[in-house]
């Protein structure tokens, strides 16, 4: 298939960006997979492959999880109305009914992101190790790199679709109060087997954020250069920045994005493009805003804004709320302006 394909990474000559190399990765294939699968060719080396595994565990829940949130309605009325009579044993249980079982959906999300961030892990170790450069590796390593993107695809997506649900957050204050209040009475429930204080607490702080699975990713790739201190940081930044460049030049290139097939595709590669400027922007020690960033924020921004607003608010937000660097002084007016 790499054979038939050709090289998937093919160097531009863009005279706009003088950031080091854009690559384009090319969606022809005579395969017909779907569009989503053709950002890198998918089939592992033996050299890649037990990470590939590894990965791929992890990933295949990935859908489910995502069906599993949109459905998500919450436990809304029966909280109110417990809330407005409580003095009505009957309205008490319903309620507690309800949100119990949605609780249990909540830690397996919850749990589902500690997975991710192990995965990441083994992925920036895979795509960041000497000897080889970061434009080397994704030349080297589609199959690990496609990985990446599907992460950065799933957390954008879980994202979006937490923020706009905030029966989330409103089911598990409701669970937390009820479960306070009955160990003040001395009453132990059978969801605290599940569900303990300390697993609670924890999803606290997990849901509590805006996007919380970006926070974990970036929370996960600033750790990853933390620990590796005999790795130089451009190891790691450089290629999140190949791979933003990459998307821009995609998106923003005629010639390219006429290869798309779908709105699907678009959107994926809008998705990865930001997932990957926010871990940029939390590892580098000046950020993605600075004039010395590796990434063309003005560049990549005028690409999100040229889509129409309602499918890409969601990306504009993660800019605006998720980043580290937005708001530092070294951050020009008119990138400010542009996310304004």
């Amino acid at each position: 298939m790499r054979n038939q394909m050709g090289n998937l990474l093919k160097v531009l000559t863009c005279t706009e960006l003088d950031q080091g190399p854009n690559f384009f990765l090319d969606f022809e294939s005579d395969s017909f997979l779907p569009p989503t699968s053709l950002l890198f060719d998918a089939q592992p080396t033996d050299g890649e492959r037990e990470v590939w595994n590894q990965i791929s565990a992890v990933l295949q829940d990935s859908e489910s999880m995502l069906a599993d949130l949109q459905a998500y309605k919450g436990a809304g009325q029966e909280i109110r109305d417990a809330i407005q009579n409580p003095n009505d044993i009957q309205l008490q249980e319903k309620a507690w009914n309800s949100v119990c079982p949605l609780v249990v959906r909540l830690k397996r999300f919850y749990e589902f992101s500690l997975r991710l961030e192990k995965a990441l892990q083994s992925l920036l170790e895979s795509l960041t190790c000497p000897p080889y450069t970061p434009t080397q590796h994704l030349e080297r390593e589609q199959a690990l790199a496609k990985e990446f993107a599907e992460i950065l695809h799933f957390t954008l997506r879980f994202d979006e679709l937490k923020m706009r649900n905030p029966a989330i957050q409103n089911d598990f204050s409701y669970y937390r109060r009820t479960i306070s209040r009955n160990r003040i009475n001395n009453m132990h429930l059978d969801i605290e087997n599940e569900v303990n204080n300390e697993m609670a607490n924890r999803m606290s702080l997990f849901y509590a954020e805006a996007t919380p699975m970006l926070k974990t990713l970036s929370n996960a790739t600033t750790h990853f250069v933390s620990e590796n201190k005999t790795l130089p940081i451009e190891n790691t930044t450089d290629c999140l920045s190949t791979m933003a460049s990459v998307c821009k030049v995609m998106l923003e290139t005629p010639e390219y994005r006429s290869r798309f097939t779908s709105e699907e595709t678009l959107m994926f590669c809008m998705r990865v493009m930001v997932g990957v400027i926010i871990l940029y922007d939390h590892v580098h020690p000046v950020g993605a805003f600075s004039k010395t960033s590796k990434i063309d924020m003005k560049g990549c921004i005028k690409v999100l804004k040229e889509q129409p607003p309602d499918t890409v608010e969601g990306l504009l937000n993660a800019l605006r709320f998720t980043t580290k660097h937005l708001n530092d002084e070294s951050t020009s007016k008119q990138i400010r302006a542009m996310l304004q």
